[in-house]
């Protein structure tokens, strides 16, 4: 038995216990989700299908994992105006198993599985709750914690990394603030350095391998 559904905006041929990743539905892993926009349910020789829906057919899918796909770079540059804006972006996602396809308006028999015990309040003294007050004090210092940074500034006066194509004041700023401050570092990327850099950053590993290549190039030219 086979279903055609609609979700996301996009469409989905599906069959029982089948894997796939669409638009980010709203739930947490293991609940159980109906999607009830089923253009066309199939079984063998007989096919059904809708107008736009088929009436009382729907597909329970259990959410496995809700995650962000790989980053996606959008660079744009205007040309003699001196502008250029690169932007990173991970479009949300959600993992889905079918469970089972629905017709003549049944309900999934697969229930959500349990959540963990939410965690106990602090008892109470004379009406106060115990130990209150360090919890605070805990949460103001983790929150003053500086983040840590990718990588530790060199001593000494920094380069200026706008003179590598492609790194402009914004992106000279926000490498700076990861501790990336000279020509050597950048020169000295490993590929481990380019992949974590990509991760955490609103740069792509062509574009960090090519300022790789022209830091090697400057700093032979000194």
């Amino acid at each position: 038995m086979f279903a055609v559904i609609k979700t996301g905006g996009k469409q989905y041929s599906v069959s029982a216990n089948d894997l796939l990743k669409v638009e980010k539905i709203a739930g947490e892993p293991g609940d159980i989700v109906e999607i009830s926009e089923v253009l066309m349910v199939g079984d063998g020789d007989n096919t059904t299908i809708g107008a736009p829906y088929v009436e009382g057919a729907a597909v329970a899918v259990e959410i496995i994992e809700q995650g962000r796909a790989r980053k996606v770079i959008a660079f744009k540059k205007r040309r003699r105006q001196n502008s250029k804006r690169t932007i990173g972006h991970r479009q949300h996602f959600t993992k889905i198993e079918i469970s089972e396809i629905l017709t003549g308006g049944a309900k999934p028999s697969k229930k959500a599985k349990a959540k963990p015990a939410a965690k106990a309040k602090p008892a109470k003294v004379e009406g106060k709750p115990v130990a209150e007050k360090p919890a605070k004090a805990e949460k103001k210092s983790a929150e003053k914690a500086p983040a840590a940074t990718l990588f530790s500034a060199p001593s000494g006066d920094a380069d200026d990394l706008k003179i590598i194509n492609g790194i402009g004041p914004v992106a000279e700023k926000q490498l700076n603030e990861q501790g990336i401050t000279t020509y050597a570092q950048v020169a000295n990327f490993s590929d481990d350095d380019i992949v974590r850099i990509d991760d955490a950053m609103p740069f792509s590993a062509a574009q960090i391998e090519t300022w790789r290549d022209q830091a090697k190039d400057l700093i032979k030219g000194k």
